[in-house]
């Protein structure tokens, strides 16, 4: 017997959980999701229902919103929107095993339910259904559904039939998706389709998955190399991977990286010392996975949308994870490569190719003693923030002007996690 999956996708879920904390119902509540401390450019995390139906658009800013709407701003409050998500995963594995749900994001989740049809004596709707009641029931949360038979065509039953469906669920089998997605436009409706190969695409007419299907494949791979292989896939419907795959799967490099949107334009300094206190971060949790590194990435963008970004990638030469040194290689990094007469808006930095600590490098240059001495330093550091908090214990840089680390540590996901504001 084929694969039967469902994809459920929580609406408007950040708005949702202020709405029903307020008791009230976003499908007729205007609410947004937005830390209005930021000002009139203030970017909505969510919109209700309600709002979209006025034709607003998810993720505008506050001053995108027309005047004479009469909304309510709740302030994101992360950890609140995180134990909701919590819940509701626990209420799915009532019905289905951990290892047949794969979590999408916090709000979208994948469930190989091929295996419960029979046992419940359900079709793969009944219960899609069976559990997004059961989450309305018990949290108010109201959902909307894919159901395919892979992965691929239930994300697109869900993003591109779910939504005009009068009871929000859509299915997919290869049949149906070559009669009612292959012409669909815009392509970049169809998921992992960006704006890039759309515009790459449209260079040589091909603009919908049928015009993908008819194309030679050869000049598809010509186009864009191995990916080409995902690309002519989907657009037949096709898509091997299951959610054992995903579960069991390995990368074979790793990375860790952070990177921050500033909350006003920063100039060259004060751009610097915001990147010193991300080093800061990222060793920690080199020292904590206990992990080293011999590639640092580093990227600035800049306050005018015509200014083009610095930064790329590069090899250091050694494997380690001291903050002195690295912070010394991201310093000349930066110094060779940020424009100092140039507003900074965006910092993002990675730690590449990481690996354990045994592969540390040593050579005759190496003080092992000073360095075995910040090691220990740097763990006694993770340890006093693993008991008091992230703010217990800082550098000195994190006080100097410009610095965000301090008010970063109080926010999940970059936004604010405690209380409504």
């Amino acid at each position: 017997m084929g694969r039967m999956y469902v994809c459920i996708d929580l609406k408007s879920f950040y708005a949702s959980v202020e709405s029903v904390e307020r008791g009230l119902d976003p499908m007729t509540t205007n609410l947004v999701v937005a830390d209005k401390d930021r000002g009139h450019n203030a970017i909505c995390l969510a919109i209700t229902p309600a709002m979209k139906a006025l034709g607003i658009k998810n993720r505008c800013r506050l001053g995108d919103i027309p005047k004479g709407v009469d909304y309510i701003i709740a302030k994101p409050r992360m950890r609140l929107y995180m134990e909701y998500s919590v819940k509701i995963y626990k209420i799915y594995l009532r019905y289905v095993s951990e290892e047949d749900i794969h979590v999408y994001s916090i709000d979208e989740c994948f469930i190989d339910v091929t295996q419960y049809m029979k046992l419940y004596g359900m079709t793969a709707k009944q219960l899609a259904k069976t559990l997004i009641d059961k989450v309305y029931e018990e949290l108010g949360i109201r959902a909307t559904v894919g159901i395919g038979t892979n992965m691929f065509l239930t994300k697109v039953a869900l993003d591109i039939t779910a939504k005009h469906s009068p009871d929000f669920m859509g299915y997919l089998d290869e049949e149906k998706f070559k009669a009612e997605v292959w012409h669909h436009r815009p392509i970049t409706d169809i998921w992992n389709i960006g704006k890039g190969i759309a515009a790459r695409l449209a260079k040589y007419g091909i603009f919908d998955l049928y015009d993908v299907a008819h194309t030679d494949e050869a000049f598809l791979y010509k186009l864009f190399g191995v990916n080409a292989e995902y690309l002519i896939d989907h657009a037949w419907g096709v898509e091997p991977c299951t959610i054992a795959d995903i579960r069991n799967y390995r990368s074979k490099s790793n990375s860790i990286s952070n990177g921050q949107i500033l909350f006003r334009d920063y100039e060259y300094g004060e751009a610097m010392t915001v990147m010193k206190e991300m080093v800061d971060l990222l060793v920690l949790e080199l020292i904590e996975k206990g992990l080293v590194t011999n590639c640092i990435s580093l990227y600035i963008g800049y306050s005018g949308h015509d200014e083009k970004g610095s930064g790329g990638t590069k090899t250091i030469g050694e494997y380690t994870n001291s903050y002195k040194k690295l912070l010394a290689y991201f310093e000349e990094y930066y110094i060779s490569c940020v424009k100092k007469d140039t507003l900074i808006r965006r910092i993002n930095i990675g730690l590449n190719n990481v690996v354990s600590e045994n592969y540390a490098t040593v050579d005759f240059f190496t003080d092992v003693a000073a360095e075995k001495k910040e090691h220990k330093a740097q763990e006694a550091i993770l340890e006093i923030k693993r008991k008091y908090g992230k703010n217990a214990i800082l550098r000195g840089i994190s006080y100097e002007s410009g610095a965000t680390g301090k008010e970063r540590n109080k926010l999940i996901g970059g936004h604010n996690g405690g209380e409504e504001g």
